[in-house]
């Protein structure tokens, strides 16, 4: 089973420098910047995925968050991918390089963004060695597998698209001389659907299926589609989930034939999670987790420049609390400080980002309590001294602060890394 990253153009600054929170000089965006697959050694995933609305902007969809400026849209189609991501020569010649649309980005619209002539051309240029036809999403997956009539004109509208979409694509692909391996969307409002639909993917002639709408499922309801696909379709058709949001529980999907699935999950969670930022390998085989410690730049954090311009508190009260926070995490990591007196500067700074918000200072008081029973845990703990990744080796206890994009992209980094390992070894002892 392949673990594909979703490119979100996530690179850090090598030369960062972390005692004054600067870049380093004449550090220029992407050119001077690393991957995580340049960072780490072994790279923490089998391949990457790339989204074709995080390149070009789709017509008539303003939503659409495209990463890529029109200079670096044009030179990865007039590089390639893999150039331009970085992720050639020897070492990741038989990696993964995936494409697909991005549906999400298009999904309040009637019909998909992009067709399937646009899309096979945008493939070919950028030299991926697969591509998903363009889907349309359909989120709702009624698990009592209500017959086609019974379902709202729009869903089935969807489900016709993406199958229309699929055929067109992969005479196209054929006709090209197929540049990539073409993997067949699967959508549908049931499991039943889905099924169908993976059926007529295979009738059409792909081999290769990539399953959506799974990103609201419950992780009992997705075994139900993929207990439903593999019913219809044949033992040795491969299976990609995209977008699989339960990329933890991935021990439980090990028995359904899954060759690929792409997630960002351990890399956002770093900095989106409320307590889950810091992976670990747990003695039990399973993931643990830890909570970043929270010192943000007060001069930066909207929230704390909120509370001096109220007049709540004063900027320089802000920057001593905030240094002594630092400092005193500094120390600990050294062994010149205690658990105690660390988490007593942390929460000394913290609680500005707590007061002031409204809540009542008693719901104020138990939301911190809980934040710094996270925090003393992972100070106890120190997860970051048992980790050998290139990033803790590298820049020690500033894996564990949260704060700036540095920081908080390389513990995405060491959690990819984390769950990469976790994945060889789940896969080792399913076999």
């Amino acid at each position: 089973m392949k673990f594909l990253y979703s490119d979100t153009q996530d690179y850090v600054d090598p030369g960062y420098d972390f005692l004054n929170d600067r870049s380093s000089p004449g550090r220029e965006r992407y050119w001077s910047d690393v991957y995580a697959h340049e960072f780490m050694q072994p790279a923490p995933y089998d391949g990457l995925l790339v989204s074709m609305s995080a390149v070009r902007q789709a017509t008539g969809v303003a939503s659409s968050k495209v990463r890529y400026s029109t200079r670096e849209e044009q030179r990865l189609l007039r590089d390639g991918a893999r150039r331009f991501l970085r992720y050639g020569g020897p070492r990741f010649k038989d990696a993964m390089l995936m494409g697909d649309c991005g549906a999400f980005a298009y999904v309040e619209h009637p019909v998909p963004a992009y067709l399937p002539e646009e899309v096979v051309e945008f493939y070919t240029e950028a030299g991926f060695t697969h591509g998903v036809s363009p889907d349309h999403i359909i989120f709702d997956c009624d698990l009592s597998n209500p017959p086609e009539k019974a379902v709202e004109a729009a869903v089935r509208q969807r489900f016709a698209i993406t199958l229309a979409n699929a055929e067109a694509f992969l005479g196209l692909v054929r006709r090209e001389g197929m540049p990539f391996e073409p993997l067949g969307p699967v959508q549908g409002w049931s499991p039943k659907s889905m099924a169908e639909a993976a059926h007529r993917l295979e009738r059409m002639g792909y081999r290769y299926l990539a399953i959506g709408g799974l990103v609201p499922l419950k992780v009992d309801a997705i075994k139900l589609v993929l207990t439903a696909i593999r019913e219809r379709i044949k033992p040795e058709t491969k299976i990609h989930l995209l977008g699989f949001a339960k990329a933890d529980s991935i021990r439980e999907f090990t028995d359904f034939g899954i060759t690929s699935f792409d997630s960002t999950s351990p890399l956002i969670r770093a900095f989106k999670d409320e307590k889950a930022n810091y992976y670990s390998e747990g003695s039990d085989g399973k993931l643990a987790y830890y909570t970043a410690i929270r010192i943000p730049q007060a001069i930066e954090n909207a929230r704390l420049m909120q509370g001096v311009k109220r007049g709540a508190f004063s900027a320089e009260d802000l920057h001593l609390r905030e240094r002594r926070a630092l400092d005193e995490m500094r120390a600990f990591d050294r062994g010149a400080s205690t658990v105690a007196a660390t988490l007593d500067a942390v929460m000394d700074y913290h609680q500005f980002l707590v007061r002031g918000d409204g809540n009542g200072a008693e719901h104020q008081d138990k939301g911190l309590d809980k934040t710094a029973a996270l925090v003393q845990r992972t100070l106890e703990h120190r997860p970051w001294k048992e980790c050998g990744c290139d990033v803790c080796r590298s820049i020690g206890v500033e894996v564990i602060i949260f704060r700036s994009s540095n920081r908080n992209k390389r513990r995405g980094f060491h959690n990819l890394g984390v769950y990469h390992r976790h994945l060889r070894k789940t896969l080792g002892e399913a076999a």
